[in-house]
């Protein structure tokens, strides 16, 4: 089956993250899958392998040349499916109905809607993200929910290994603490950094290293903050990384301190699947796929000192830190696993494209 993948991102993160891993899954299930992305993106950069794909302006969401664009590659390549991404790429893609072609828009967040009422179906990444849109209106027989599915686990060479770990002067009694995600406000660093000044610089015995994975809008306010509070010798600040299989083989725990507004979270998949346990504010997609105490150790948003303390908690506890990761492991086996999410793709571009009249 041949489909069409629009995404207009300008930086990589998460989304655009799950978005190529989602498009090399598609591939090896035989699937005509192409990718058109934004052209001078760090995701047009990051386009490796065979995956096809082509890169167009755009621009603003009411360019009229980018829509144009964008209508004259989906004539051009005739999929059964367009899948769009986000706002921008719903937005410039406009597929007349009854004309053959399915437009389908992936959300992952709780964006305004009135963008997205003109596709044909939607996915949402959370039942609860598909019950915001049938409570907004949407056709409830055209929303559907589907999870993402776990960053495959890449195996990390020892050598590799060992140079990451002398790059970053990591002792062996240190215990590194891995936050990945961009330095926006709804990632919740700038509570993080507060619980981390908190705490002394030594836990049960080892000394704390705090990596954070990204970049992003306040990277200079984060800095500022963790000089002011006198702990910015605690903290790696690793930038953005393409590989974040090292920095999760190195990890001792993995942190997520989003705030509400987080939908899903692809950390906590990627903390499972990497076998690493988990610790992570109670956001409303933290409520909804993970459980406190068996596969998460979970706190509520926007709370330093329950962050300081839950640290306390699962540093000073290896036998809780073991149990959290075969929950972990557990739970992503039976919810979010590759198989079982791309078996819902497949059924579901089957169910839409045998109504082709919608």
């Amino acid at each position: 089956m041949k489909s069409l993948h629009i995404i207009g991102s300008k930086q990589m993160g998460g989304a655009e993250r799950w978005f190529l891993r989602f498009l090399h899954a598609l591939r090896s299930r035989r699937h005509d899958a192409m990718a058109v992305v934004r052209r001078g993106s760090e995701l047009d950069s990051a386009i490796i392998g065979d995956l096809p794909h082509a890169a167009l302006p755009l621009r603003t969401v009411w360019d009229p040349v980018s829509r144009w664009q964008v209508s004259r590659l989906v004539q051009r390549e005739r999929p059964a499916i367009v899948q769009t991404y986000m706002g921008r790429a719903t937005r410039l893609t406009h597929i007349r109905p009854g004309s053959g072609i399915v437009h389908l828009s992936r959300l992952g967040g709780y964006y305004k809607l009135d963008g997205y009422r003109h596709a044909h179906a939607w996915i949402g990444n959370t039942r609860g993200l598909c019950d915001y849109l049938v409570r907004s209106g949407f056709p409830h027989d055209r929303v559907f929910h589907i999870y993402n599915f776990a960053e495959p686990v890449r195996p990390v060479e020892p050598q590799a290994l060992a140079a990451l770990r002398a790059r970053l002067a990591l002792q062996p009694d240190d215990l590194l603490l891995l936050t990945p995600g961009r330095f926006v406000s709804v990632k919740g660093q700038r509570y993080l950094l507060d619980a981390l000044a908190q705490l002394p610089a030594s836990l049960s015995g080892r000394r704390l290293r705090l990596a954070m994975l990204g970049d992003g809008p306040l990277q200079a306010e984060l800095r500022q903050q963790a000089r002011t509070a006198g702990i910015d010798d605690r903290i790696i600040w690793a930038g953005w990384q393409r590989d974040t299989a090292p920095w999760y083989a190195l990890a001792d725990l993995v942190l997520f301190p989003s705030r509400e507004q987080e939908t899903l979270g692809n950390v906590v998949l990627e903390a499972w699947a990497y076998q690493r346990p988990l610790l992570t504010t109670l956001f409303r997609g933290a409520r909804e796929i993970t459980t406190h105490g068996e596969d998460a150790w979970c706190v509520p948003c926007d709370d330093p000192a329950a962050l300081a303390g839950a640290l306390r908690t699962v540093i000073a506890d290896n036998a809780l830190q073991q149990h959290l990761v075969a929950g972990g492991q557990a739970t992503l086996q039976r919810n979010f696993s590759e198989p079982a999410v791309m078996s819902q793709y497949d059924q579901l571009y089957r169910q839409l494209t045998a109504a082709r009249s919608v």
